[in-house]
């Protein structure tokens, strides 16, 4: 059996035979509150996805989709979801097959940002889900529509759902980011002290979701 973990399995940390061993305060601290996501909820409970393949999130969706009231879908993984739900053209978007469907609410968007390489020079153009992504296009982002849908603006659609989770921090909700680009687009906009949690340990966070155990 292995120690608690933060992030990585290194030598440093599990390579040493030890009789005693205990998490320290950090990860205590980090296991109380992605408790609140897990066994102590607080409804409403929303979940929000972003990310490039769905196949790196199924275990995250499976294990979240009993104990979540919504769950809105981004990034790059929306873009699955749109094809089956509504078989809208998707160009050269990346696509997983392996994805089945549950029965929860989703919230999908109504409008994304396609462009024809996923780089900062990239050809972009704003689609509706009725005209769909153009051939030679990928799907990389929530559109103008969406995000005003989402948040009541590839980056701004970031940006409107970080300013959407800070907003309802204000207001009393209990906001956890999990996993290393959120908690990066975090530190971008200046937010890691107004939510409320943002754990050190991206991978683990994330593999606590989706119901493995850290030890």
């Amino acid at each position: 059996m292995l120690p608690p973990r933060n992030t990585q399995v290194f030598c440093s940390v599990v390579g040493v035979k030890l009789d005693t061993r205990a998490c320290g305060f950090l990860i205590k601290n980090e296991l109380v509150y992605f408790g609140k996501g897990l066994w102590n909820l607080a409804r409403p409970f929303l979940a929000i996805l972003d990310g490039a393949k769905v196949s790196d999130k199924i275990q995250l969706i499976k294990n979240m989709l009993d104990k979540v009231d919504e769950m809105t879908i981004g990034g790059g993984i929306k873009i699955t979801f749109l094809k089956i739900d509504q078989n809208v053209e998707i160009g050269k978007s990346l696509f997983d097959e392996e994805v089945k469907e549950k029965i929860v609410k989703t919230r999908l968007p109504v409008d994304v940002v396609a462009g024809d390489k996923f780089a900062e020079d990239a050809s972009s153009k704003v689609a509706t889900l009725a005209e769909g992504v153009p051939a030679g296009h990928m799907g990389l982002d929530v559109g103008p529509k969406s995000s005003e849908l989402f948040a009541e603006k590839f980056s701004k659609g970031t940006k409107a759902m970080m300013d959407a989770v800070v907003k309802a921090t204000s207001g009393g909700a209990d906001t956890i980011i999990g996993g290393g680009d959120p908690a990066t687009v975090c530190k971008k906009y200046n937010t890691e002290d107004k939510v409320s949690h943002v754990p050190t340990g991206g991978g683990a966070s994330l593999e606590l979701l989706e119901g493995k155990v850290l030890l």
